[in-house]
């Protein structure tokens, strides 16, 4: 039995949502937090900011447009987070490893998930067909066991006819 990538669960197409949405998970709890963080801290008081960066007033500007933050008015901020350092520091060769080591782990699960059904469905029918094989097995005993009744029943008939005929020559009268 092959298994084909077009039908049931495993399509290419529900395959490449699940990346996508990987993806975007991954895109999301990177860039989110510092982010928000960012933009936590600019809306509290400017004195609370743990980062150490010229945070002014055009800040908020800058937040509202999407082109206003390459001009680097950020480039101090995050520098002492041990961990975005860390993620701002690995390469884009490590970053597609992790994302393909992620893609495998998630095959790997869809792949145990599919064989163990696949299992299921083997021994179930398994099941019923040994089950279906007792049933045929009844239904010719049962067909084996009419025919000869039907047999007997026809002889039976023969011989009741036969003496009806001998009582009927000596004189019997059918009332």
């Amino acid at each position: 039995m092959t298994h084909s990538w077009q039908h049931g669960h495993c399509s290419r197409g529900m395959f490449r949502l699940v990346l996508v949405m990987l993806g975007v998970f991954l895109f999301g709890s990177t860039v989110g937090p510092p982010l928000r963080g960012r933009l936590k801290k600019n809306s509290s008081v400017h004195a609370s900011c743990s980062c150490v960066c010229e945070c002014s007033s055009e800040l908020e500007l800058e937040l509202a447009s999407p082109l206003g933050t390459i001009n680097g008015s950020f480039t101090d901020c995050g520098k002492h987070d041990p961990e975005l350092n860390e993620e701002m520091e690995k390469s884009i060769v490590v970053l597609l490893s992790e994302e393909l080591t992620l893609q495998k782990a998630v095959v790997n699960e869809t792949l145990r998930h599919s064989s163990a059904l696949i299992m299921n469905a083997r021994k179930a029918s398994a099941h019923y067909q040994r089950e279906a094989e007792k049933c045929n097995a009844g239904i010719e005993t049962c067909e084996d066991a009419r025919e000869r009744a039907e047999r007997e029943l026809m002889v039976e008939r023969r011989i009741t006819a036969m003496w009806e005929n001998r009582a009927r020559e000596y004189g019997w009268k059918d009332t």
